[in-house]
């Protein structure tokens, strides 16, 4: 199999802050080892990436109370590992391609739901921004580092 011949997954990430200023994120239910990563998922077809964003949040932490302050300037990619390229959406992607919105939370914790129909997270937290290319499975952590990065103006206007 050539893994450089098969395509990403078109897909959406959120970083959906708190009022503190502060970044949700979900550790795996479905990984060995301690990860955490902020809601993500597929955009289906035909729909809007902002559509897919709120959908995704709603079906991965039971919430829609959110409001979009940002959305990256491009798509970003990351591959998975080789050996799991088999055992994750059936081998059919390399990786994901995607877009992230950063969405200002507008609810309260207890608004947030985990135990949704399909769960997805075990735990879940707010922490900060800085901190999210640390939590994140190694594959991730240069996308992760990327938006981050491009998302710093948001927290720096706060810290003001």
């Amino acid at each position: 199999m050539d893994i450089n011949a098969l395509p990403y997954r078109p897909c959406v990430g959120i970083m959906l802050i708190n009022p503190e200023g502060l970044v949700f994120v979900g550790q795996r239910i479905d990984n060995l080892v301690e990860a955490w990563q902020m809601p993500q998922g597929g955009i289906d077809e035909g729909e809007d990436p902002r559509t897919a964003a709120l959908r995704e949040m709603g079906e991965e932490i039971g919430t829609e109370k959110a409001e979009f302050i940002a959305e990256s300037s491009g798509w970003l990619n990351y591959d998975l590992p080789v050996d799991l390229i088999p055992r994750v959406w059936k081998g059919r992607y390399r990786g994901q391609r995607q877009k992230w919105f950063a969405m200002r939370f507008l609810g309260t914790d207890a608004d947030i739901n985990i135990e949704t129909s399909h769960p997805e997270f075990a735990a879940w937290r707010w922490v900060e921004h800085q901190a999210l290319p640390d939590l994140i499975v190694p594959f991730k952590r240069d996308l992760y580092r990327e938006i981050v990065a491009e998302f710093a103006p948001l927290f720096a206007e706060r810290a003001r």
